[in-house]
């Protein structure tokens, strides 16, 4: 491999990862619901988080993840806080949003993957079905894990919660989006 002349850029790959992260306090709103991953979870702890737009950390994290990999900034640059359009906005929306600037930009989605921290709810009965939700928004499979923070921290304390994100995307048209990646489950 030769180095690159000044000025001279280097070559786009055909795969790029991107990461994303959200967090968000609980609502003090007793009516407010909440929604991870598109899903609304109920029962024990279910307290809606606060935000500006429905407070999906999940969707969020992802749609960061998806903007990182495509190289287009982060989801405030999109979608700020401070513009009254996104006042109350279903989240998966501003994900599909998203994934289409991602796809304007030559980039698909090839699969997801978050971790969603909270102390409370439990949501293990509740992560095949945001995965389901998320992988029509992004056309690809997504996977999701809840863990807890086992007490330490802010989201430890039952205060919030937080989601990573990671994202794969390929270049629209090349073999890699198309190719599936290592060995399929029937395979293990």
């Amino acid at each position: 491999m030769s180095p690159r002349s000044a000025g001279e850029k280097p070559a786009t790959p055909a795969l790029r990862v991107g990461q994303g992260f959200d967090v968000h306090p609980f609502s003090d709103d007793p009516s407010r619901r909440l929604r991870l991953g598109g899903v609304h979870v109920d029962g024990p702890g279910a307290r809606g988080l606060a935000g500006h737009s429905d407070a999906d950390a999940v969707a969020h994290a992802l749609a960061d993840a998806v903007l990182g990999a495509a190289g287009l900034g982060d989801l405030g640059r999109h979608a700020p806080d401070t513009d009254d359009r996104w006042a109350g906005a279903d989240s998966l929306a501003i994900l599909a949003m998203v994934v289409e600037r991602a796809r304007q930009a030559g980039w698909v989605v090839v699969n997801g993957d978050c971790t969603v921290v909270a102390e409370r709810p439990r949501l293990a009965a509740f992560v095949e079905a945001m995965a389901e939700r998320l992988a029509v928004v992004l056309d690809a499979p997504v996977n999701v894990k809840a863990t807890r923070a086992e007490g330490l921290g802010a989201i430890g304390r039952g205060e919030g919660i937080a989601c990573t994100a990671v994202v794969l995307l390929a270049a629209a048209g090349s073999t890699s989006a198309a190719e599936p990646l290592g060995a399929s489950q029937e395979e293990w």
